[in-house]
């Protein structure tokens, strides 16, 4: 189960080298998405960097599940990292052009969250 976190990891790796190199080619403009300090622009910005953020987060969890005999308590944890992983950056991207959907982070902070939480117990009872 875990090795899906090792793609998502290396995937989000990826979507953030090619997004970044994408949003690169505009950011010389000033008044890009409404210039530097534009609501925005700052989303699509956060949106980048939470996939490579999200990736890390996932390769930690590989790292650690791989490491240790934790059995199926990593699998709701494993789910829980992949969904927020795809979630946040959908999220940074759709509260950029619709302010109203700032709500829906609710979603992937609470799915990073509760997997860390779940990890750690995980951790503790081993």
């Amino acid at each position: 189960m875990t090795t899906l976190n090792l793609y998502a990891a290396w995937v989000g790796v990826l979507l953030g080298i090619v997004v970044g190199a994408v949003q690169g080619l505009f950011f010389h403009r000033d008044g890009w998405l409404g210039g530097y300090a534009s609501w925005r622009r700052r989303m699509v910005r956060l949106a980048h960097v939470s996939l490579f953020g999200l990736a890390f987060v996932n390769l930690a969890f590989w790292v650690t599940a791989s490491s240790l005999e934790l059995g199926g308590a990593t699998v709701l944890p494993s789910w829980l990292f992949i969904f927020g992983a795809v979630t946040m950056p959908a999220c940074c991207y759709l509260a950029a052009f619709r302010k109203g959907l700032r709500h829906l982070f609710v979603v992937p902070v609470g799915s990073v969250g509760l997997g860390t939480a779940l990890l750690l117990l995980a951790l503790v009872r081993a």
